[in-house]
């Protein structure tokens, strides 16, 4: 007679023998660290000296993973939020959530391309960021200013892009790359009952090739209301819908990297001054130098509505020496000024390490 734990143990081999294999899966635990000593000073203000966070990019932090479903398909998610190291707290302000960098869950395919459920990166952020010499540093990127800062002279108000970086309740399509070629498509519902009308829209494409490279995106972000992030100033009250498009160029000559971007943003207002209406250009540069690369940029845009119109000059310049491939020293001064008004900057110093 067989032994009880042996014919346990025999019943447990071949128990395991009949299941099918475990797909192989992963976690991985990321983010970056980012802070700089500094002072700023507003257009017509007192200059004040700072611990910055997130000068040269945001900090955050976050875990992603994959699990192999076969035949080139897989299953993936990725949680992750900004924090401020200056103060420790979540968010990119008191009022961000707590994973609002992205919060997704997936299936992405080698054939088919990837879809994401969840809050996302919007494709018109990731066409403005990898456009220009300063990436998404809201510090020191005259390239951010001009796009998600606003600005005003006292007659018009500029809202930069409406809707951030990134939009909860969305779905994003991204398709294989071919040839350099990479098409990625978003929509974010309104969630509001009877509402269809409120809803977030956009895309773009890539192409890579070699040391050029190029994007268009296109967004529209539409409300039956006036939405919470645009219940103030006055000049938005009316506010129907926005439309913005982008292109951007970028070519590496091994001396320098060139950049180019332009810009066109108009944001429908039933009021009395009528629709706001952006343009913008920006023009950039990295050039290795020393360990590192020597970043400057410079962006000129205009807005106006049916009663006025403003100028504005924006001017960056940093340059960032790289200890390791995951820690870097910077140094920065950012220029941002709107015609007719005294300008406003911010200088700073500071590291960035990535893990």
């Amino acid at each position: 007679m067989q032994p009880k734990h042996s014919a346990l143990a025999a019943a447990a081999i071949a128990a395991s023998l009949a299941q099918p294999a475990l797909a192989q899966s992963s976690v991985t635990l990321y983010g970056q660290v980012d802070a700089f000593v500094g002072s700023t000073r507003a257009a017509g203000g007192e200059r004040t000296a700072i611990v910055g966070a997130g000068g040269m990019q945001t900090s955050y932090w976050g875990m992603r993973g994959a699990e192999d479903l076969g035949d080139g398909l897989k299953a993936i998610f990725d949680l992750n939020g900004f924090y401020r190291v200056d103060t420790g707290r979540f968010g990119r302000s008191d009022a961000d959530g707590f994973l609002t960098r992205s919060a997704y869950v997936g299936l992405q395919s080698s054939k088919y391309g990837t879809v994401r459920l969840g809050r996302n990166t919007t494709p018109y952020f990731l066409s403005t960021i990898l456009f220009n010499p300063l990436v998404d540093s809201y510090n020191f990127s005259p390239s951010i200013f001009h796009t998600y800062r606003t600005a005003t002279d006292g007659r018009v108000f500029d809202p930069g892009i409406i809707g951030d970086s990134g939009w909860s309740n969305s779905v994003v399509y991204s398709s294989p790359t071919a040839g350099g070629l990479t098409a990625n498509l978003i929509y974010a519902f309104g969630e509001q009952p009877g509402s269809p009308g409120q809803n977030k829209w956009g895309g773009n494409v890539t192409w890579f090739n070699g040391a050029f490279a190029a994007t268009a995106a296109l967004q529209q972000v539409r409300f039956n209301g006036i939405p919470g992030d645009v219940t103030a100033p006055a000049a938005l009250a009316g506010f129907d819908k926005q439309t913005a498009a982008q292109l951007g160029v970028t070519y590496d000559f091994g001396v320098a990297k060139l950049f180019g971007q332009a810009q066109y943003i108009r944001t429908a207002i039933n009021g009395a001054q009528g629709d706001i209406r952006h343009a913008n250009g920006q023009v950039g540069a990295s050039i290795p130098a020393g360990g590192g690369n020597v970043l400057v940029s410079y962006a000129y845009g205009n807005t106006r509505n049916d009663a006025a119109g403003m100028g504005r000059h924006t001017a960056g310049i940093a340059y960032d020496y790289n200890l390791s491939k995951r820690t870097d020293l910077y140094a920065a001064y950012f220029y941002d000024r709107v015609t007719g008004r005294p300008h406003a900057e911010t200088i700073g110093a500071g590291m960035r390490h990535r893990f």
